[in-house]
């Protein structure tokens, strides 16, 4: 079909005289006889993509057909061609990105081709902020002595950067100390509308994007259509392959009403991520409208669109209204852009938050925000939410169930249990070791910041403080939030309290908490203390804080502060004392929490729109001495790939060939290397934490003279494979179900697994080697939410180099499952009633995987054939979970990258 036939390209009036052009969404309608305002926003956005880069190969006139005839209840088996304005990374998922463009590069050099061949088509923006770690607190100089190790540990991966920025037209670097990538994204990177020339015609269009980071979603709070992808998905992307994807259903939450005074916006996200979870919305998008969404302040919106991960849908997405203006105004937009912006969604019939019945959905979710209650998240999930009231009682709950349940199985009078470490710090359960106001998710929300900061100054003022012994810390998303602390007076009284400003990243949210004294950690480990944190981020997994901190809590910025003071989970703070301040008074939270009026008189501090553009102007003219004063960089197009234990050249292209090597024809006599429950995270089979020194990695790197004080985070070394490799499965919590119980009942932790047939006890990576030498084929076997949380490709590339070529599982989370398609391991599906349960998987049998020959379509059925120890078998079908026909390409590939990059090198 010829590209003209749908060619709906309009004029529109942007301010005065200024005009402009765009592929109008209106005119498609009336051009397909079809009332695009019944679609949702969110699918006509994706819909103006479609439209606008249909060129009659990768994007034909029938995607565009198909997407403007999208239903509400429809099949979901048309998948959509993508085509993104730009790339977003963080540091820990962009490194391995720019490695394996760099390898890229190499085999084009190897080949003869011309290397710049492999070059982004799209801006790509590294934000670093996954590598600060919390080190220095509650000391005056605590910020610059911690930036001063980031830069001491992470020099390798630096100068790696700042290769690919010389090599890379279109690939750009916010250097360490300015935030977190989502923030900045919505304060700074973010433009509304994108321009581009065709003819002599400025033709505009909106902004979109993937990014390598599940919380990319907080840009849909500004109307921006885009989700976390995996590292290899998006380099796709940004190598001109559309990012392709299921038509998905659309979930409308009609928000209604208005909040309540002391009610935050954490709180509401915290109550949104429980009630669509229970919804189901994995893979869907989420679409908020009604008059409650009117009422939110954009950072609000952006709060919740960042927790889309947690709820599990792939967007949550809020629209373009008045409030998105104010919000550009205020963070220093210029008024060219800021106009183009308005004017464009205006003229799409974009703009302006639906009314309820305006907009067909899928289905609609209602919620009263005055039905909204202060509270927390915990102690292992962030959907586990728990009304401020309930905590106390929660916790001596959680605490004395059985052992199979939730891993703590302690007695009743055990609660009160007071234990001395060696530095004569009394410690008890529930007691709060850490206490931090991080993550993106909060930290660009001024109403909940100014909360924490008034609450703060009235605690100083009634005489209350934060034992010395919790670690406290503000790592705020963006400078921006110390200059506003500053300005409105708040930043002393928290400084007071022990929260003064340590780094600006992520820190104890990707578990940079740093770690406890020695004294702390014998004293819990000897003792099995269940020790709490309380962090204002949007994730608290298992072992993702701190490695023995078993019971973590998500609450507001303001309720952080709180229980620092308090000191303990064991403490209602609806109706016992936050702590005794002057004279013995005992001190409620009543009594310091902030009215809304009084946070609101505040709110002009944090909305200067110099503060923003004086701000991000830096970026390029003075991105700190630091960040200048990297040396040894290399040059030119291709990289030598000098000793390091940091960077490595990835092993993804060797014996790489134009032609793929043979389609799988069916596995036989695979062994389960692992056999996992429920949730398990990404978190789980990549951590981004620290390295045990007793663990595969941690081996490692003692053998290449690596110090232990040296070895960094899993997250910092993603660059390595070496490392990941050995990382794979190799969490502290991780519970492998082929291990036999303890005497308690309970499960050994840690990546450790049985080889079969000896039986012998070992590391999972030790026993994917040995399967490697034997030539024998793995599989992993899972229940429900495999790889939920982040988007961490390293969880498909690690599971992919130890060599297992199925995972089996009740459900995925649609990124992992992406991203196993994506390094070409196979991603099958349980059907019906059938689980590791009820088929009595153990782990010493054998499987055959049957229906890979002949030509393999989407989502069919296949049959797993279970070998038992017995010599009885058992045959059960299984569903493929490869979603379309171009993973079906990229499965015959060997993953995508090798796709692409044969694409690259025959054009």
């Amino acid at each position: 079909m010829s590209r003209n036939t749908l060619n709906t390209l309009k004029e529109f009036n942007i301010s005065g005289s200024k005009k402009g052009a765009f592929y109008s969404l209106p005119a498609l309608g009336k051009k397909l006889g079809i009332n695009v305002s019944r679609l949702p926003v969110s699918i006509r956005i994706v819909l103006e993509s479609v439209l606008r880069n249909c060129d009659g190969k990768k994007v034909t006139e029938e995607h565009v057909q198909q997407l403007a005839q999208w239903a509400p209840n429809a099949a979901r088996t048309d998948e959509i061609p993508f085509v993104v304005a730009r790339v977003v990374l963080q540091d820990f998922t962009g490194v391995p990105l720019l490695a394996d463009l760099a390898a890229m590069r190499g085999v084009a050099s190897r080949m003869g081709k011309d290397p710049k061949n492999i070059e982004p088509l799209v801006p790509v923006d590294l934000v670093v902020d996954h590598s600060v770690q919390i080190d220095h607190f509650r000391e005056k100089k605590a910020l610059d002595l911690n930036m001063r190790l980031e830069f001491q540990r992470n020099n390798e991966r630096y100068q790696f950067m700042k290769w690919g920025m010389q090599a890379f037209d279109t690939f750009g670097v916010v250097p360490p100390g300015f935030g977190i990538v989502h923030q900045v994204n919505l304060e700074y990177l973010a433009r509304g509308v994108h321009k581009k020339t065709e003819g002599k015609t400025d033709v505009y269009y909106p902004d979109t994007l993937v990014g390598t980071d599940s919380h990319t979603t907080m840009i849909n709070g500004i109307g921006v259509v885009g989700w976390g992808v995996g590292g290899i998905e998006a380099e796709a992307g940004m190598l001109g392959q559309p990012v392709y994807f299921l038509t998905p259903d659309v979930v409308g939450v009609n928000l209604t009403g208005q909040l309540r005074q002391g009610v935050t916006a954490t709180d509401l996200v915290l109550t949104i991520t429980e009630l669509l979870r229970k919804e189901k919305v994995v893979g869907k998008f989420v679409e908020f409208f009604g008059e409650g969404t009117e009422s939110l302040s954009l950072t609000d919106r952006a709060t919740i669109a960042n927790m889309a991960p947690e709820y599990g849908a792939t967007m949550g997405f809020f629209p373009v209204d008045d409030a998105t203006i104010d919000y550009f105004k205020g963070t220093g937009r210029t008024k060219a852009e800021i106009d183009a912006f308005e004017a464009y969604f205006k003229a799409q019939g974009l703009y302006g938050t639906p009314k309820s019945g305006e907009i067909d959905y899928t289905n609609v979710v209602a919620l009263d925000l005055g039905s909204v209650a202060p509270s927390l998240a915990g102690p292992k999930r962030p959907q586990d939410r728990i009304e401020i009231g309930n905590v106390k009682q929660q916790f001596a709950d959680l605490f004395v169930k059985p052992v199979t349940e939730n891993g703590f199985n302690k007695k009743a009078e055990d609660l009160g249990a007071t234990y001395v470490n060696s530095d004569g710090v009394a410690v008890k359960n529930g007691d709060v070791l850490i206490a931090a106001i991080t993550s993106c998710t909060n930290t660009s929300n001024p109403s909940v910041l100014l909360t924490a900061g008034l609450l703060a100054k009235k605690a100083v003022e009634a005489g209350l403080k934060v034992a010395p012994h919790i670690k406290t810390s503000l790592a705020p998303g963006s400078r921006i939030v110390t200059t506003y602390l500053e300005e409105a007076g708040l930043l002393p009284y928290l400084e007071k309290l022990g929260f003064g400003v340590t780094a600006y990243g992520c820190t104890t949210c990707i578990g940079n908490a740093g770690d406890l004294t020695p004294a702390m950690n014998e004293a819990i480990v000897q003792n099995d203390i269940v020790a709490s944190a309380v962090l204002s981020g949007n994730r608290n997994f298992e072992a993702r804080i701190h490695p023995n901190i078993r019971s973590n809590f998500l609450a507001s910025p303001p309720l952080v502060v709180a229980y620092a003071i308090a000191g303990t989970i064991q403490r209602d703070l609806m109706t016992e004392p936050v702590g005794k301040g002057k004279g013995g008074k005992d001190i409620y939270l009543g009594d310091i929490w902030p009215t809304t009026q009084e946070v609101a008189k505040l709110m002009k501090f944090a909305m200067n729109a110099r503060n923003f553009k004086d701000n991000y102007a830096q970026v390029k003219t003075a991105p700190g001495k630091l960040w200048e004063g990297i040396k040894g960089v290399a040059e030119g197009q291709v990289y030598n790939w000098p000793s390091s234990t940091y960077i490595a050249e990835p092993p993804f292209f060797n014996d790489f060939g134009m032609v793929p090597s043979a389609a799988a024809t069916g596995i036989q006599g695979a062994r389960a290397l692992g056999v996992f429950g429920d949730s398990i995270t990404t978190d789980h089979i990549s951590p981004a934490g620290a390295i045990k020194e007793s663990s595969p990695a941690g081996k490692w790197l003692t053998e290449n003279g690596v110090l232990k004080a040296d070895f960094n985070s899993y997250g910092s070394r993603r660059g390595n494979h070496e490392i990941m490799m050995r990382g794979t499965f190799a969490n502290v919590r991780i519970k492998n179900l082929m291990i036999p119980m303890k005497a308690d009942g309970s499960r050994v932790e840690g990546g450790i697994t049985l080889h079969q047939p000896t039986g012998e006890e070992m590391s999972i990576y030790d026993a994917a080697m040995r399967y490697q030498r034997e030539g024998t084929p793995t599989m992993v076997f899972a229940g429900e939410e495999y790889g939920t949380g982040s988007s961490r490709d390293w969880a498909a590339k690690g599971t992919q180099l130890l060599g297992v070529k199925a995972v089996i599982a009740r459900s995925y989370e649609r990124i992992h499952r992406s991203n196993l398609v994506g390094m070409g391991v196979l991603p099958l599906q349980f059907l019906g009633n059938d689980s590791v349960t009820t088929l009595g998987i153990k782990g010493d049998e054998t499987f055959d995987l049957k229906g890979l020959d002949g030509e393999l379509r989407p989502q069919q059925e296949l049959t797993l054939v279970i070998h038992r120890a017995d010599g009885s078998s058992q045959e059960v079908n299984v569903l493929l979970r490869i979603d379309t026909p171009i993973e079906i390409d990229y499965y015959k590939h060997g993953g995508i990258l090798p796709f692409v990059l044969r694409q690259l090198l025959a054009a």
